[in-house]
């Protein structure tokens, strides 16, 4: 198996549609369930976890079906040959809804379909790259998805601005678009019939290793758990946090949001090639520790100071001292995600990359599920004191930061090691 950088950026246009379906979910929706529906923060934070529990439910056993399934188009395409056209239709009609039923009816269909998709999409990354690239691999595919994000807020904050519906329709449009490319470009690698026959189950592949006696892969996706419980809650409540504790308009929230994600696409390769060069476990501790240095630089210094204007850049606008800090927090962020599924996949052999996959889309959205939930009570709690966040996220870090220094493997396979059962033209 060869390391194509052609082929790794036509995959990561997959990842990109996938990224600025949710950019813009998460920067809007929640505005919409405030402002056009008039629910509490509680509630909203509630709603917001509902893509959450569609791909728990979902996107593991998809992973590990895909994983089995032998078709003429390959194991992964399928499902995103289907998911794919509907979550775009489904997208483009959220913002059409007049009535909460059928808004939730629209923002349901969306993210049944971006869960039947999801995990094949990024499944296939390992699937056509050898182990000692990975982590270059995921950066690569994890800038194209930054730039997604960068365009659902940046773009889709100057959208909103003319018409709410618009950041939703360009969305759909690009979703299908990258799907295509994804479907044209890329040529799945070969799989045999014995693969399929030795495949476990995602539950059977969970238990073991549970009870193996170093605990790495099972320490590492609980880690994954709880950094994902810091950052999903963070970004699920950001531009309510913006309007009601920094006082800025709507849209300069998901401009903010465009400051961190553009950090996190600059820094995505790099972050990669740090990896591969002093370690995957030493570049996510690293990248912890940033990030809760962030964190608490934002709940810590008053609303006068981070508002602080101190240049104008072009496409991104003003950048205040809260837009650095995110920054900051963009980069550390990249440190963490880029290396973590290169680790994840690393813990097993070929026949198991989408269960494993699963597995960690299984623990990630677990912790995307409860920690909306959790700051959206802290916040109504606390009389709709969203600063909170910012000291409630740092706890969960701590706890990944403990968990990952007793993780032992998931370092690249050695150059002389061999992929079992897969071949790839």
């Amino acid at each position: 198996m060869r390391f194509n950088y052609g082929k790794i950026f036509l995959l990561g246009f997959g990842f990109f549609g996938v990224s600025v379906i949710w950019g813009v979910y998460n920067a809007f929706v929640p505005l919409f369930l405030a402002n056009k529906f008039n629910l509490a923060p509680g509630l909203i934070g509630i709603f917001m976890t509902f893509d959450n529990i569609a791909a728990l439910l979902i996107q593991p056993p998809v992973g590990a079906w895909s994983d089995r399934l032998r078709t003429p188009l390959g194991r992964r395409m399928p499902f995103i040959l289907v998911g794919a056209p509907i979550a775009a239709l489904a997208f483009g009609l959220i913002p059409q809804a007049a009535i909460l039923p059928l808004f939730v009816a629209c923002t349901s269909s969306l993210l049944l379909s971006m869960a039947l998709w999801r995990t094949p999409v990024v499944a296939l990354m390992p699937d056509i790259t050898p182990s000692r690239y990975r982590s270059q691999a995921n950066g690569i595919i994890n800038f194209m998805g930054g730039l997604g994000a960068i365009i659902s807020f940046l773009g889709g904050a100057r959208l909103y601005e003319i018409n709410p519906a618009f950041p939703f329709w360009m969305g759909s449009i690009l979703v299908i678009l990258s799907s295509l490319l994804v479907f044209i470009l890329i040529k799945e690698p070969k799989v045999t019939e014995e693969d399929r026959e030795k495949q476990p189950g995602m539950l059977q592949s969970l238990l073991v290793l549970m009870r193996e006696e170093d605990r790495s892969a099972f320490r590492l996706l609980l880690a994954i758990f709880f950094w994902f419980l810091a950052y999903t809650a963070i970004e699920a409540f950001f531009t309510l946090y913006a309007v009601n504790h920094l006082g800025t308009a709507e849209a300069d929230g998901a401009r903010l949001l465009g400051q961190l994600s553009l950090i996190f696409v600059l820094f995505a390769l790099p972050a990669g090639y740090i990896g591969a060069r002093v370690g995957r476990r030493r570049t996510i501790l690293t990248g912890i520790l940033m990030m809760m240095a962030a964190m608490l630089s934002m709940f810590f210094l008053p609303v006068s100071t981070l508002t602080v204007r101190l240049t104008t850049l072009p496409i991104l606008g003003a950048v205040p001292v809260v837009g650095v800090i995110l920054m900051a927090a963009g980069a550390a962020w990249a440190l963490i995600n880029i290396n973590s599924l290169p680790m994840v996949v690393d813990m097993t052999d070929a026949a198991r990359i989408g269960t494993f996959t699963g597995l960690y889309y299984l623990f990630s959205t677990l912790s995307a599920i409860a920690g909306p939930i959790v700051n959206g009570w802290v916040i109504q709690w606390t009389g709709r004191n969203y600063n909170l966040i910012m000291i409630v996220a740092p706890i969960f870090m701590l706890v990944a930061l403990l968990l990952m220094v007793r993780v032992r493997r998931g370092e690249a396979l050695p150059r002389t090691e061999a992929v079992p059962s897969i071949s790839a033209d």
